[in-house]
């Protein structure tokens, strides 16, 4: 049993030594096909795919109107549901997230609203512009996902086989990175993500500090964006420090770090995640930080190990607006596992 795997929003989670645990899709494909039954024909027209479709891995981050070529998300928007529908997708949603990670979601849709009064009526702040995207046929025995998905917001579930779940790409973004004024002062949606790393950062030595800061400004954004696949060359051989190189406080510090990124997600499931591949592998954690190590200007950093990287970019709008993101560099999408299963499929 590994020890150490505190999350950020103190729920401990229990591994198991050897295997991994079953995951049980039956909560998450009765949500799907609750949902689905509600529907109407034109809506399953904007909602439904086939899980072959190639709009399956093409997820964005940014306000539809800077997706291109279409300018808009594929999939039914909150705008045209009522409100059953609505609490229906919120059951979706609930059977993947844990209840901080629910918060979370709620809140940054939240933040539309404050955009669009600090940006005078702009129509594309807009806490309805979130689209529910399912592709395939949801089951307990074979492949299918779905997408939730709006500006600073993309959560993306795979099952596979009906008994494996994937949940990256993972992003979560906010804007403002801190609420400044008005009724909503002083929130802080991804507080943890930020407050956390810098205190590591701030705790490392001088010569630990040449190792982990990688660069004196940091980049404008996430170098991931909203790549389909994380490309490993970006990033290996990695940059930074190692976990083994960090005291044993610290290296608790990144520890919980990690675990803000994956108590979004209902411990079951990242349970099952880690059970098939270490998302705490500490023989091959890095962590590397670049720009200001002072609250209120530019920062990015990265935690990587040899399968997963969560990524943290804090630059633009004075340093207050927030992207964050974790990657499987094979398995996004559930791509290592498919590719699994067809081989196996043509070797018999």
């Amino acid at each position: 049993m590994r020890t150490g795997l505190l999350s950020a929003c103190v729920v401990a989670l229990t591994l198991c030594s050897s295997g991994y645990a079953h995951f049980h899709p039956k909560e998450m494909v009765k949500a799907a096909n609750s949902f689905i039954a509600s529907l109407d024909d034109d809506q399953k027209k904007l909602c439904l795919f086939e899980f072959k479709s190639d709009d399956r891995q093409g997820w964005y981050f940014v306000p539809d109107k800077y997706i291109r070529p279409r300018g808009a998300r594929i999939g039914l928007v909150l705008k045209k549901m009522d409100e059953k529908q609505r609490d229906l997708v919120m059951g979706l949603l609930k059977s993947a997230a844990s209840e901080m990670g629910h918060k979370q979601v709620t809140q940054i849709m939240s933040l539309e609203s404050i955009l669009h009064v600090l940006e005078r009526n702009n129509p594309i702040r807009d806490p309805e512009l979130y689209y529910v995207s399912i592709f395939g046929t949801p089951s307990t025995k074979k492949s299918w996902s779905w997408r939730y998905e709006g500006h600073h917001l993309s959560i993306n579930c795979t099952v596979v086989d009906g008994k494996n779940v994937i949940v990256t790409p993972s992003f979560f973004g906010s804007n403002p990175g801190e609420v400044k004024e008005g009724s909503h002062k002083g929130l802080k949606v991804l507080r943890q993500e930020e407050e956390l790393a810098r205190a590591l950062a701030q705790s490392l030595t001088d010569k630990q500090k040449k190792r982990a800061i990688i660069a004196e400004r940091a980049p404008r954004d996430i170098l991931t964006k909203q790549m389909r696949k994380a490309e490993k060359k970006t990033f290996f051989p990695p940059k930074g420090i190692k976990y083994s190189d960090l005291d044993s406080k610290q290296q608790t510090m990144l520890t919980k770090l990690v675990n803000v990124y994956t108590a979004k997600y209902k411990p079951v499931l990242i349970k099952h995640i880690d059970g098939r591949a270490n998302i705490h592998d500490t023989k091959s954690m890095y962590f590397a930080w670049a720009g200001s190590l002072e609250p209120g200007k530019g920062h990015y950093y990265r935690v990587q190990t040899s399968k997963y990287l969560f990524e943290y970019d804090n630059t633009q709008n004075r340093a207050n607006h927030v992207h964050a993101v974790w990657r499987d560099f094979d398995g996004d999408f559930g791509e290592d596992l498919l590719l699994e299963h067809l081989k196996k499929a043509h070797s018999k």
